[in-house]
């Protein structure tokens, strides 16, 4: 897999689709000329991508996460996290889990009006969705589009609960909707701070909101009233599974009052690409990280299996998961469940430019 550090971006390389056995390797003798002139590699520019998805609320079995559906506005992420466990979501598409990932988003433009029909439906059960499962909902492209946020606003219309998830402190621009549904316990965000280190965010995030940002959207959203749930995702053993105890101090502080953690998932293209990473940006601690993710999951870099795939299992992985709990009562956190409300839901109108001469009752 060949490999470049490109500015600004989290993955060092774009490696084949392995569905289709291509590779990228760049022409090394164009390269060299190109170093030998002076001049700067192009960067790749983001490019935006019209999905023609038929809907929009998909499903899971996993007991590993408490919602069974959720929204997915945008496929691939900008934001560049090395470590992504959904990077290979794009090889589906035809696309790499590398610089595609990061630099060719798909874009669902019609997610509100799909949303609001697939909540007008008689078979629709008012349930949490999760905003998003995979990838996030309020990466920089969001401030343009605005594509959450009208997702957003059908929620408000339906009152249907809904955990928004996201590491970008661009969730505060909707702080009047998420608060609207918060006052009636339909609606929690989880922000995401793997670390509160920022020059390791800087390199290991590039384009996410910085730690600093992150903290500070806590409080806005905590003194708005709604429930501001820590993630501590992924917890990377041997870089930043120490600083647990300083994050959720850190998260209470600014007004969580929840807190969850995951640890590092590194499946199919995502480990080499994790690796190449490591040994560019952090290469004294690469030997030992990775030594750490195979003490967890049983000798391999990555393990599948529900009940597993978040924690790990061993000894290393009873000594994360005692960390946090310790931190977790030390800052008072989790004291309750977040519980959300289902029994406020009012089946919104199917097209909203359509006038219904007989509307249907709430519920």
């Amino acid at each position: 897999m060949s490999r470049r550090v490109v500015r600004g971006r989290g993955a060092v390389a774009n490696p084949g689709n392995r569905f289709d056995g291509i590779d990228h390797v760049p022409d090394p003798e164009a390269l060299q000329a190109q170093h030998d002139a002076g001049e700067q590699p192009e960067r790749p520019r983001t490019e935006l991508l019209r999905d023609t998805s038929r809907s929009i609320i998909t499903y899971n079995n996993s007991p590993d996460v408490r919602f069974d559906a959720s929204i997915n506005p945008y496929r691939g992420c900008e934001h560049g996290c090395s470590y992504c466990f959904a990077r290979p979501t794009h090889e589906y598409l035809g696309m790499s889990a590398g610089l595609d990932f990061e630099t060719r988003i798909v874009v669902k433009e019609d997610a509100a009006a799909l949303l609001r029909a697939e909540l007008a439906r008689p078979g629709w059960r008012p349930q949490t969705l999760g905003l998003s499962g995979i990838t996030d909902p309020y990466q920089p492209i969001e401030r343009r589009l605005r594509i959450t946020r009208s997702c957003l606003e059908v929620l408000c219309e339906a009152r249907n609960p809904v955990i928004a998830i996201t590491k970008n402190s661009l969730v505060t621009r909707d702080v009047d909707l998420l608060a609207d549904l918060a006052r009636q316990r339909l609606a929690a965000v989880c922000i995401s701070l793997p670390t509160i280190d920022h020059a390791l965010s800087r390199a290991m995030e590039p384009r996410t909101s910085t730690p600093e940002r992150r903290l500070r959207a806590v409080r806005q959203l905590a003194d708005a009233g709604i429930p501001v749930i820590a993630l501590v995702a992924p917890v990377i053993p041997g870089l930043t599974d120490h600083e647990i105890p300083a994050i959720l101090e850190a998260a209470r502080e600014a007004g969580a009052t929840h807190a969850g953690y995951v640890t590092l998932r590194l499946p199919w293209a995502v480990a080499p690409l994790f690796t190449a990473w490591l040994e560019e940006h952090r290469p004294n601690h690469a030997r030992k990280v990775l030594e750490r993710i195979r003490d967890l999951r049983g000798g391999t870099l990555y393990e599948a299996r529900f009940g597993e795939r978040m924690r790990g299992s061993g000894a290393f992985a009873d000594l994360i998961e005692q960390m946090y709990q310790g931190a977790c009562r030390r800052a008072g956190l989790n004291a309750e469940r977040v519980d959300l409300r289902t029994d406020l839901f009012r089946r919104p109108a199917g097209d909203p430019s359509q006038l219904t001469l007989f509307p249907e009752a709430d519920g």
